[in-house]
């Protein structure tokens, strides 16, 4: 696993094989900051002291292909192998089925809470770490007109008496959904957006997004893509890969950076700002079987809050 870090050139990335997989079709191509309120005491909104001295936070965000029926059961073996290795304070999950939400609680319920967004078909799941994250509540957000079932996932936790709002989707697949991926992006953003100022958001997901795309709706001012803050590492820039990841064959080589995550810092005054450190794709790696553990590469994070 390669990782990138704040303030540090990545490598280059070395020539890949001729391969491929799927997801969502649209076209190619790759992809802003924020003004807060002031608080003369910011310790009381959060609830109290925040613990912090440059204190690291880590999130992964994988779409794991649930519906795909082939070496199932392996595939959701390697995923609980990934997520129990990098152990990350946050999980973000999409395409999720009941037969690969069963081998999760199974294998991480006693480390991790474990919220859904869904019963049926596929659907996303936020995995908390119990000795880090402190779940307050959490709900599922409509999103109305929606024709795959798709919502935003959110909740509202403690991570070292620091307030987070936790955010993660997958939002409408395909070309022919276009307007209706960016309606629901405009709902994301517009959710951050009214975050209490006091909060840190971290979003993240398969947002089957072109830069485009992204362009046309804008981000909201102090909103930022973590992999642009991050300086665009070319080895984390394409997450659905038909080139290199072939657990879907389909008839055109495609390169895009559908899975993404956003940050909106808390802004009040003397509440600290979580700052991205790294960035990291996983599932690289072929299983026993010859696939790779979902079509989308995992994209791992970790922070930093400074004071």
């Amino acid at each position: 696993m390669e990782e990138v870090r704040a303030g540090q050139k990545p490598k280059k990335k070395a020539k890949k094989k001729k391969n491929t997989t799927s997801s969502s079709s649209t076209t190619n191509k790759e992809d802003k900051k924020a003004p807060g309120k002031t608080s003369e005491d910011a310790a009381a909104c959060t609830g109290g002291t925040v613990e912090t001295k440059d204190v690291t936070i880590s999130l992964i965000t994988w779409n794991v292909n649930g519906l795909d029926a082939a070496q199932q059961q392996e595939r959701a073996a390697a995923l609980c192998n990934y997520l129990i290795k990098y152990a990350a304070d946050v999980v973000f999950l999409q395409e999720v089925t009941k037969a690969f939400a069963l081998v999760l609680h199974k294998s991480l319920s006693a480390d991790y809470e474990i919220i859904e967004g869904g019963k049926d078909g596929t659907f996303t799941m936020m995995l908390l770490k119990k000795s880090r994250i402190t779940l307050e509540r959490s709900g599922i957000v409509a999103f109305p007109a929606t024709h795959m079932r798709r919502n935003l996932l959110v909740a509202r936790v403690l991570f070292k008496g620091q307030k987070f709002s936790l955010m993660t989707s997958q939002l409408e697949s395909g070309k022919a959904n276009t307007a209706e991926r960016k309606r629901q992006l405009r709902l994301v953003m517009l959710r951050i957006n009214k975050t209490c100022d006091d909060v840190t958001v971290l979003f993240g997901g398969d947002t089957n997004l072109i830069n485009s795309e992204v362009a046309e709706v804008g981000l909201p001012s102090g909103v930022y893509d973590v992999w642009d803050q991050l300086g665009k590492p070319q080895h984390c820039r394409y997450t659905w890969d038909t080139e290199a990841n072939n657990n879907v064959v389909i008839p055109s080589i495609c390169h895009y950076r559908f899975d993404r995550v956003y940050l909106r810092p808390a802004t009040m005054e003397r509440v600290p700002r979580l700052e991205p450190e790294s960035m990291a794709l996983l599932g690289l790696e072929k299983l026993e079987c010859g696939r790779f553990t979902s079509h989308h590469w995992g994209v791992y994070c970790t922070f930093k809050i400074h004071k």
